[in-house]
């Protein structure tokens, strides 16, 4: 019974000690092979350190380096080709330079910077109701409306109409001018980006009573609508909305040759008239008398001249 006990034991023994080894083998390959392992190869990108505003000038104060797995797409990782380039958009901190946020070479910093080429920047003085409020703010959209009486037929009164639709803010703050005594005044100014041809209708239009109308910057749909007058507001009629003009295919009429008949004169009308003088019948005929002298065709019928 002891022998039996005994062999039990040892077998166990036996089986516990393998076991250990083999997990000892298993934990040590598992050691080994995380010591061997290189860390995975990273690449250095040029980042800014801090938040950068819209004109202004990169120093080599504002970069800094961070590892990335890969470099970003497009993102541009020589310094030189970073520094003293003017900023056209905001970068926030720790995010990679790009082409489409950074000035071209040698164009300098500041607001003009933000101007794309064919675009110009037109200053709008506002207040706080056409500068809606403060809300016209650089990036937002607006429409700006104008008022005033036409120079021919105004007889309907004043008139307002939608000028010009989905115009950017480029920016929007105070501006010091000079007032008629020469003293300092703070107004409120809003850039708008337009074309030339925008530009010279908004310098017309800053003559009369403008207006900015704040809309959702997703939405690029331009309206057209009729206007509005001062008669239309008091009359109560309705402006319809004109429909955009269908397109019409040019056609060529069909000619045919038109025959004339030739005109024949009209019949005059003639008049009978019997008289009797005894036994002969004179019969008479005349004209229909429109003015015209009647001429008689006398015809004898019975008996014989007088």
């Amino acid at each position: 019974m002891k022998k039996r006990l005994i062999g039990v034991l040892a077998f166990a023994l036996a089986v516990s000690a393998g076991a250990a080894f083999v997990l000892y083998q298993l934990i040590a390959s598992k050691m080994t092979a995380g010591a061997s392992t290189k860390p995975p190869a990273t690449t250095k990108v040029l980042v800014a350190s801090r938040d950068l505003s819209i004109g202004a000038l990169i120093q080599e104060r504002d970069l800094t380096t961070q590892d990335f797995l890969t470099a970003p797409p497009g993102a541009i990782l020589k310094k030189e080709d970073i520094l003293n380039r003017g900023v056209t958009a905001p970068i926030h901190q720790d995010t990679p330079f790009y082409e489409s946020s950074l000035a071209a070479k040698g164009a300098g910093a500041g607001f003009a910077t933000t101007i794309p080429p064919g675009m110009r920047a037109f200053a709008v003085h506002v207040n706080e109701v056409v500068g809606v409020a403060g809300f016209a703010v650089a990036g937002m959209r607006v429409d700006l409306l104008v008022s005033g009486t036409p120079p021919q037929g105004g007889a309907g009164g004043s008139v307002t109409r939608t000028l010009l639709q989905n115009l950017q803010v480029l920016s929007a703050g105070q501006n010091y001018q000079k007032d008629a005594e020469g003293k300092p005044v703070l107004v409120q100014v809003v850039n708008l980006l337009v074309t030339p041809e925008q530009a010279e209708i908004l310098n017309l239009a800053t003559q009369q009573t403008i207006q900015l109308v704040l809309r959702n910057p997703t939405d690029t749909a331009v309206v057209h609508t009729p206007g509005a007058s001062t008669m239309n507001l008091f009359t109560g009629t309705e402006i319809p909305v004109p429909k955009a003009p269908a397109t019409i295919e040019p056609h060529v009429v069909p000619t045919r040759a038109i025959v004339q008949k030739p005109v024949e004169p009209e019949k005059p009308k003639m008049i009978t008239v019997e008289v009797f003088q005894g036994s002969r019948r004179i019969e008479s005929t005349f004209r229909d008398p429109d003015g015209v002298a009647p001429q008689a065709e006398n015809k004898h019928a019975q008996g014989d001249q007088p």
